[in-house]
């Protein structure tokens, strides 16, 4: 076992020095822990967010296949048509471009950053024995930098706004008072979560889909289990996944402004080829009801047209 990890470990190493040496470059620019992670935070999800992107839609169009998915459970019902009911459930998901997993795409691609952060941060923490004393050793980050000679004069503390981002709520933080910002972390991590997955739920009412059971119950029990998760996990990751979230639900707001997420956007029935287009009829106003004559009114005479002098004459000769 400790073979394999090892192996692993050597694997990753030169990831692990490359996200150091992207963090201490980020110190470079602002010297403060929580914001060169936070500036490190922002690199990762420039590269993931074309992916959360592409989860989002996803998700909508498995909401938008929801009636369609009903019926073909209830015309494949029974164990002897499950098979069929599979392969007509895929072949509608192709037909879409819908992927019943899409949704937790962005968990997914967040676990190797969460383990290489993870271990970047525990790095820089790192303390080895030296004349029989316990001194600060950093790992990853070059030796050169500045977060590095931080590292050493503070004895291997990541100290950000008071707190030290390298403990976890539950470890000795000598007093109830220093231990309250990281049960904070924990709680914000958690409701932003739940905020974005709200987010997703109120834009699946307005355009009228209705949210698969499987993503109903992932929504629930998915932050109760990170919650736990970040209970055991330094805070410095923690921070890391609130500004990660944070990023995820403005991603997500820009593309329901923009209409790119619409599962209706762009649906219109395709007429067949040669079958001609419906042309509404014209509208036709309806003419003004003429006024009802009242039953004991009579029908009104033409007066007769007085004759004009020349014809009278005319007429007095002829006689």
């Amino acid at each position: 076992m400790k073979s394999f990890s090892h192996a692993v470990g050597g694997i990753f190493q030169p990831i692990f020095h490359l996200f150091g040496w992207l963090l201490a470059l980020c110190y470079e620019l602002i010297p403060n822990y929580a914001v060169a992670i936070a500036l490190l935070t922002i690199v990762i999800m420039g590269v993931l967010t074309p992916f959360t992107i592409k989860s989002t839609k996803s998700m909508m169009a498995m909401q938008k296949l929801q009636p369609e998915i009903k019926k073909l459970q209830q015309k494949y019902k029974g164990p002897e048509n499950r098979q069929t009911l599979n392969e007509e459930m895929m072949k509608l998901y192709r037909e879409e471009g819908a992927n019943p997993v899409g949704g937790c795409l962005p968990v997914l691609l967040q676990a190797p950053f969460l383990f290489i952060l993870y271990s970047v941060i525990k790095g820089l923490a790192n303390k080895v024995i030296v004349a029989g004393k316990l001194v600060p050793h950093p790992r990853y980050i070059p030796s050169s930098s500045t977060m590095y000679k931080s590292l050493v004069a503070s004895n291997g503390q990541i100290k950000a706004f008071g707190m030290d981002l390298n403990l976890k709520p539950f470890s000795s933080h000598g007093s109830v008072a220093a231990a309250i910002p990281f049960f904070v972390f924990v709680a914000v991590a958690v409701a932003l979560q739940y905020f974005q997955m709200a987010q997703m739920n109120n834009r699946s009412k307005k355009t009228g889909q209705s949210m698969p059971s499987q993503q109903q119950a992932m929504q629930r029990f998915l932050p109760i289990i990170f919650a736990y998760f970040y209970m055991v996990i330094p805070a410095a990751v923690v921070l890391y996944m609130i500004i990660s979230t944070i990023i995820r639900i403005i991603t997500q707001d820009l593309m329901f402004r923009a209409g790119v997420s619409n599962p209706n956007k762009g649906k219109e029935r395709e007429l067949p080829a040669g079958e001609p287009k419906e042309i509404p009829a014209p509208e036709v106003k309806p003419s003004k009801p003429s006024t009802p004559r009242p039953s004991n009114q009579k029908p009104s005479t033409p007066k007769p047209q007085p004759q004009s002098r020349s014809k009278a004459k005319r007429k007095r000769k002829e006689r």
